[in-house]
């Protein structure tokens, strides 16, 4: 048997390194190769070609890089002629990853769809054209499913990787005893984003917020560009590195956050958030004629409640975020019970080896 996956960025490369491991230990005998990284490679997956030889960010980077691109979409066209595998498996990297499953579906391959395009929030048109496409898709969200069952799509949901994934690498004595805290001390994580843009935008009045907010300790998971804002603040802010987040998260008492899969991991460790978000206002507009959701923070949509609080856009100021910490603070246990019931939706733990095992049925020939 032969699978072939497409992983174009970083997330996927994760991922499709969990789903190898996986398969080869239910099917040592099943060949892996695509497009992916390092940590692919590593699991037993021939490269064809690295993403990171492609990989670029920003527009103006991206056109510059076209050619590159559509070349690489015509060598794995080929590729995939020549090797003749028994499925394709298309990790996320939508805009690039459906004009591959396109082209190769007029060769007879099948096609699955792990983390397909999040059509349920906005285009949710693009549902009724992957499922003309895709054979089979596997969603890491609940949620997803009704906009595309709708479409007609064969879709499935066999828990979240974050479930496995998020794990904190000492107790939360240890924790405390690194991080030189007391079990008295209230612990606020600001959690800016990675992107210069959310950090430019989000951090300045996560900053103004802390300074509202006396007798706390104040720790920052470090990213590029903080250094200078913070020193701008005049806050005392612990930066520590960001693989040492889940044990700062498993001992703090809330966050201030961008939104984003950080808010959905600190909710799988029981840390409430006061969730931000804030874009360019032309951005704004635009966005809100394109989405159509109640939430948009992760643990909101999973519990269809408002369980943390969100500010968005003008509402991003140092005096409603302080206020929406305090409220935390006071009903931390009520928040965190809540996010615990959110957080059961997502699954119980093995959802790699679930979907791993589902990817053989399809490459088999069984779709059910």
């Amino acid at each position: 048997m032969k699978i072939f996956f497409s992983a174009g960025e970083a997330s996927g490369d994760v991922h499709g390194a969990n789903l190898a491991r996986e398969i080869k230990k239910i099917s040592p005998s099943t060949e892996l190769l695509g497009l992916g990284g390092n940590l692919m490679e590593a699991a037993g997956v021939r490269l064809v070609r690295n993403y990171k030889e492609y990989n670029v960010m920003g527009v103006v980077e991206v056109i510059k890089n076209l050619r590159k691109i559509f070349r690489l979409l015509d060598d794995l066209t080929e590729i995939i002629r020549a090797e003749k595998p028994d499925l394709l498996v298309l990790i996320d990297y939508p805009d690039f990853n459906w004009r591959l499953a396109k082209r190769v579906k007029k060769f007879g391959v099948k096609i699955l769809s792990y983390v397909p395009p999040s059509a349920w929030a906005w285009r949710k048109g693009r549902a009724k054209d992957c499922a003309a496409v895709a054979d089979i898709f596997i969603a890491i969200f609940p949620f997803e499913l009704p906009v595309y069952r709708a479409a007609g799509a064969k879709i499935f949901f066999l828990g979240n990787p974050l479930v496995d994934s998020v794990k904190p690498s000492m107790s939360k004595l240890e924790a405390r005893k690194f991080f030189g805290v007391n079990d008295s001390d209230k612990i606020i994580l600001l959690m800016p984003g990675s992107r210069k843009q959310e950090i430019k935008l989000l951090l300045p009045p996560m900053l103004q917020a802390a300074k509202l907010l006396p007798d706390k300790k104040f720790f920052l998971p470090v990213a590029d560009g903080v250094e200078r804002l913070i020193d701008t603040a005049g806050l005392d802010v612990t930066l520590v590195e960001s693989a040492r987040r889940y044990d700062l998260m498993q001992i703090a008492d809330a966050a201030i956050a961008t939104s984003g899969t950080v808010v959905l991991e600190a909710a799988l460790l029981n840390l409430p958030c006061v969730v931000l978000y804030k874009m360019a206002p032309l951005n704004f507009l635009i966005g809100k004629l394109l989405v159509d959701i109640k939430f948009f923070s992760l643990p909101n949509i999973l519990a269809d409640e408002k369980i943390l609080p969100e500010l968005l856009q003008d509402e991003v100021t140092p005096e409603k975020i302080s206020a929406e910490v305090l409220k935390i603070l006071d009903t931390r246990a009520l928040v965190t019970e809540k996010l615990k019931s959110a957080c059961a939706k997502l699954g119980d733990h093995g959802a790699a080896a679930r979907v791993a095992k589902k990817i053989l049925e399809a490459a088999a020939g069984d779709n059910s």
